[in-house]
């Protein structure tokens, strides 16, 4: 629920006769008041195009104008947990080769989920050719093969294994 405090991007709309520039900018408002529907605010940003507005103007708008909000969304999406990356060999990204061979080490940055996924047959050679690894969202990896998708909240440090007999997933060791 929106406050005075948070902030509300809108788009602003304007007649332009440059067909180089756009004809919208889309910018941010500090909301001030609000009644019903309708917000009262000032825009929290200098136009690059506007040039009859300028950071701190009067800005009145409805919920509807309202493109994005500055505030978290309370009920998180159920797909976010599928957008962190992971590497992923072209044997399983592009060539349809089911994952044979899954483990999980502390991430390398801020968006990465740790995984890494591999049909389990790839050489040390084609391991080392950087056109054969992928770096992509889990989402990416899971489109192609799901069949890992209850592994997914194991700690750093998993790694699991195909079994070729029954087709489950086998915890291994190190």
């Amino acid at each position: 629920m929106l406050q005075p405090g948070d902030e509300a991007k809108l788009i602003f709309r304007f007649d332009c006769d440059d067909p180089d520039n756009p004809n919208a900018e889309r910018m941010w408002v500090e909301i001030k008041e609000i009644s019903g529907s309708a917000f009262r605010g000032v825009l929290d940003n200098d136009p690059v195009y506007i040039k009859d507005l300028s950071c701190g103007d009067a800005i009145e708008f409805e919920d509807k104008h309202v493109i994005q909000v500055s505030i978290d969304d309370p009920v998180p999406s159920k797909t976010d947990k599928y957008l962190p990356r992971c590497f992923v060999t072209r044997r399983v990204l592009h060539e349809g080769h089911k994952i044979g061979y899954l483990y999980r080490e502390e991430p390398d940055r801020d968006d990465d989920s740790g995984w890494r996924f591999l049909a389990g047959d790839e050489s040390d050679e084609y391991m080392d050719d950087s056109d054969n690894i992928h770096l992509v969202s889990l989402g990416a990896v899971l489109r192609e093969d799901d069949s890992i998708l209850d592994l997914l909240d194991s700690p750093v440090g998993s790694a699991f294994e195909r079994d070729s007999s029954t087709g489950k997933f086998v915890e291994i060791g190190e």
